[in-house]
């Protein structure tokens, strides 16, 4: 291998992106205006995903799943995303409640759960927001009593995705409330059925609407003592870990939704006549193409950078996940909002899915970390030098 092959993605990963693309144009796509106008869960997106064993592309085969690297796995988050990010949700959320297994589970309980991820059984989400502990993750209020070998689960999670679709859950809570902040935290797998475990309703919101987000309200939710996820005390520390990887996965699906605006807006601005001529002849228009996708292919390669240095495990993964996470979905913003433009009052009604598409970009900027908290992050990085 030469030096140069490090900077392109290899035929495997390209014929992965092949396969992805297709199967999303031809099976979510069709769907995905509908799935945003009724706030439907993409139950299509899902039998489809799950029967190409792209829903959990991540698990590992020891563990049943394909075992498909950081990379490969944000390829089909993208291409899911360019054409409906609800949908991308479904493998993005799969890593991300299963990610604290992986990283800090026993060998029992990745084998008692992994393998139903992998198979499209069962997915799995994650639950570390409350009302009150955003950002300061740490300041939150879920508390989990030691009972004899169990555990008794009291409070509540905040903006959880798939809430209600998944069987599973990864929760935090603090388990040594006089233990110092941050290392007195523990992480807990719960079940749907678990009694006294309870959803809000969905939340009614700006885009990603197919992705159900609702509450979790935990009244005495009494929790084995073998479905702790590393030792008491380490759940902070594996939930930060967790982030690290994760938030590559957001940067593909907002490099993915960014890849769909662009599409339609060269699409349309080659077909869309004034003045006697397609406007895409315009300088001003072709500026404006120029910069989008200056702007997307350097999100995508910060994004596969950042893909490659998680799935080696890098000591500088924080710095560059949360860059990565923070530029694409900044540029995600401002391309869709371009797109917008481009396509005028086409690009502001529902006929064409840019208004869509610019809705759910927003989200990327927000969740698993605001951009604010990214930037914090990369500084807090740089200064430890």
């Amino acid at each position: 291998m030469s030096d140069f092959d490090l900077f392109k993605t290899t035929e495997e990963h390209e014929e992965l992106r092949a396969a992805v693309r297709s199967v999303s144009e031809d099976k979510i796509a069709p769907h995905a205006a509908e799935v945003d106008e009724k706030s439907a869960f993409p139950q299509d997106a899902l039998e489809a995903l799950v029967a190409t064993d792209f829903h959990a592309p991540h698990i590992a085969e020891q563990y049943d799943g394909v075992g498909a690297d950081a990379l490969a796995t944000c390829i089909v988050i993208e291409e899911v995303a360019r054409v409906c990010a609800s949908s991308s949700l479904i493998p993005a959320v799969n890593k991300l409640g299963t990610m604290p297994l992986i990283l800090g589970a026993s060998e029992d309980v990745k084998q008692r759960y992994l393998p139903k991820v992998a198979s499209g059984e069962a997915m799995f989400s994650y639950g570390l927001s409350e009302r009150e502990a955003g950002s300061d993750t740490a300041s939150m209020r879920s508390q989990a009593v030691a009972d004899g070998d169990d555990w008794i689960l009291n409070g509540q999670k905040s903006w959880i995705t798939n809430a209600g679709v998944s069987e599973y859950y990864t929760v935090l809570a603090v388990t040594d409330p006089e233990g110092a902040r941050g290392r007195n935290i523990s992480a807990f797998v719960l079940h749907a059925d678990d009694e006294g475990f309870t959803l809000g309703e969905p939340e009614r919101k700006l885009g990603i609407k197919g992705s159900p987000t609702r509450e979790l309200f935990f009244d005495s939710v009494r929790i084995p003592g073998d479905r702790i996820v590393g030792a008491p005390g380490e759940g902070l520390k594996i939930a930060l870990r967790t982030l690290d990887h994760t938030r590559v996965t957001i940067g593909a699906q907002a490099v993915g939704i960014a890849q769909g605006a662009l599409d339609h807006a060269v699409a349309y601005v080659k077909e869309r006549k004034q003045f006697g001529k397609a406007i895409a002849d315009f300088q001003g228009i072709q500026f404006m193409l120029a910069d989008m996708a200056m702007k997307l292919e350097t999100a995508r390669q910060m994004v596969y950078v950042a893909a490659a240095k998680s799935e080696r495990g890098d000591d500088d993964l924080a710095f560059y996940g949360a860059a990565a996470k923070c530029y694409a979905s900044d540029a995600a913003m401002e391309i869709t909002t371009d797109a917008v433009q481009l396509l005028g009052g086409a690009g502001y009604v529902k006929d064409f899915p840019l208004e869509r598409m610019m809705r759910d970009a927003k989200i990327t900027q927000i969740y698993e970390g605001t951009n604010q908290i990214q930037r914090m992050v990369m500084a807090r990085q740089l200064l430890k030098k």
